[in-house]
């Protein structure tokens, strides 16, 4: 392909509203364009690349026995209600009705057209295992679109839904699964984690995130630097300790007249956060809780919810009518029931509100106060693995991969049965496997970049060399070999883009490099002269002089 011939409009600077480096560079390298809030169009570069990921996503789902479908955006309402989610889903769900005033959504997913096909097809036993996917467009009406295609409202989505007998054979197809992501992933060349995680919305009882590491990364996942324990932090479950505490200070109450935060206790008191206690209220329905943790841990709403259900935090008002004082809550005197986390029921002459104004306790523990112990905090960096091998990294991930056990939450609501060995209807149990298609690209451009723009791994880039020739307009001698180089590329099925623009070198070596193009040829009139073409990796500041006549070897050996 020519240069001339594409549509590659590449900008200096990126738009006002672009806060990460993907949003930034894939505007800048014309891969994107913005259309509206959270919806964008891709460019030509931008589809070879969307295609490039299309294509390893599709041979691996291909080589691991699953089946391609592909199903409606807009669904209507009766499979939603028959599921339970019309109402239970929330504003992301764009409604709409027909002509007709029929009731649609677009789909942010497609668990209910899945399983009401399933429904119609599959009748026996003998059809079971199916595995279906799709590569389609998703719509979530996300209340604030942002990071370009990270997080947008229209993207494009690989899901899949696989149908069983039992859950051995579920298992057997979730592990088939987990290795093909890996396959998946391994190919588009990313550095990533499989960590165990909440299966939130969609349920089920069991499930992987994938993550490729980045700074930007809007999770923390967690993992052993000894062992292949990995984890999302919301899931990093910690064990009750042996509790060889040893009082050795006496209780003292002391003043600490507007200091109401653990860091400013803590600064005061001359200690550290992690031998302060702090108390938080939280509401189930009409009762509340108190829940006390270590002063340098977090809590994990997650593992909250799953112990209690759906709460809330405490408002200032509802905690002056327990006749609590909000900055000084203690372990003492609380009047209800007080849950401690198994980190901080060990702790030993710590530091804690003391449940009057202005005033905490020193010296404080356990004795004479009624709770119980519960894991209810996230992980920090230097836990020890809950497998027992090592301590606890922690690092930033973009999630670009989910994979579920569902069991038969939908199949079970919406009638999908298959007819067993003893020939009555048997509910199918069901997996769920999804990939963030557009966002590997910027999940991709977020773990290969530098000041000049994007450095793609070679399996997704737009094009595997470039060649720059140098006043290609102007020279006859450097047109004819750029052509010739051009043409024998294209001969052995190598992926070239000719840069015969009239523009400056500097220009043309910029906009190759904003590409992320891994590899590049330069033609000149003095290479000419010397019967050498100069090469250069994009992940690679060294220039190389190669003879003409072995510059197709040269790269064919690269490219290998």
């Amino acid at each position: 392909m020519k240069t001339t011939n594409l549509l590659i409009p590449t900008q200096k600077e990126a738009p006002n509203d672009a806060q990460i480096i993907s949003h930034q560079l894939m505007i800048r390298s014309g891969l994107i364009s913005k259309l509206a809030s959270g919806l964008y169009s891709y460019l030509p570069m931008g589809v070879r690349v969307l295609q490039k990921v299309e294509n390893i996503i599709r041979q691996e789902m291909n080589n691991s026995g699953a089946q391609e479908v592909l199903m409606p955006v807009a669904q209507p309402a009766e499979l939603w209600q028959e599921s339970g989610r019309w109402d239970q889903y929330g504003p992301e769900l764009l409604r709409f009705n027909d002509r007709h005033n029929r009731e649609f959504c677009l789909g942010p997913t497609h668990e209910e057209v899945i399983t009401n096909l399933a429904s119609q097809y599959l009748r026996s036993y003998k059809q079971l295992p199916m595995n279906f996917y799709q590569i389609q467009t998703k719509f979530r009406d996300e209340i604030r679109p942002r990071f370009g295609v990270m997080r947008s409202r229209e993207f494009i989505m690989k899901d899949a839904y696989s149908f069983h007998l039992n859950q051995d054979s579920l298992q057997q197809t979730y592990d088939i699964m987990h290795k093909t992501y890996c396959n998946i992933f391994d190919r588009l060349g990313l550095e990533y984690r499989s960590v165990l995680a909440d299966s939130g919305s969609i349920g089920g009882d069991r499930s992987h995130e994938f993550h490729v590491l980045a700074d930007s990364g809007e999770d923390a996942i967690c993992f052993s630097d000894e062992s292949d324990y990995a984890a999302n932090i919301e899931k990093v479950a910690f064990s009750k300790q042996d509790n060889n505490c040893q009082a050795k200070s006496t209780e003292e109450q002391v003043l600490t007249k507007k200091k109401t935060s653990i860091e400013d206790v803590a600064e005061f008191l001359n200690v550290d956060k992690s031998q302060c206690v702090k108390t938080l209220i939280i509401k189930i329905g009409d009762n509340f809780k108190a829940l006390a943790l270590r002063g340098d841990h977090d809590l994990n709403e997650i593992k909250v919810n799953n112990l209690f259900g759906d709460f809330e935090f405490a408002s200032d008002d509802e905690i002056k009518s327990l006749e609590l004082k909000k900055g000084f809550i203690g372990i003492k005197g609380l009047g209800i029931d007080l849950v401690v986390d198994y980190s901080a029921s060990v702790m030993c002459d710590f530091v804690c509100g003391a449940n009057e104004w202005d005033h905490h306790l020193t010296g404080a523990n356990w004795q004479d106060i009624e709770f119980t112990e519960a894991d209810i905090r996230n992980a920090v960096e230097g836990d020890k693995s809950p497998d027992g091998k090592g301590r606890l990294v922690i690092k930033r991930g973009i999630e670009v991969g989910h994979i579920f056990q569902l069991g038969t939450k939908y199949s079970e609501a919406m009638k999908a049965n298959v007819i067993g060995e003893s020939g009555k209807a048997v509910t199918t149990t069901m997996g769920c496997y999804g990939i963030g298609v557009t966002r590997v690209i910027a999940a991709s451009i977020e773990q290969n970049y530098d000041d000049r723009g994007i450095i793609f791994p070679e399996a997704i880039a737009p094009f595997q060399i470039v060649i720059v020739p140098i006043n290609y307009n102007k020279s006859t001698r450097v047109k004819g070999l750029a052509d010739d180089l051009y043409q024998q590329f294209l001969d052995s099925g190598i992926e070239v883009l000719l840069d015969d623009r009239k523009e400056r070198a500097g220009i043309m070596f910029a906009d190759s490099e904003l590409l992320g193009i891994p590899h590049r040829m330069v033609i000149s009139d003095t290479h000419a002269d010397n019967g050498n073409v100069e090469y250069k990796a994009r992940n690679n500041a060294e220039k190389i002089d190669v003879k003409f006549d072995d510059a197709l070897a040269f790269i064919q050996s690269k490219l290998i």
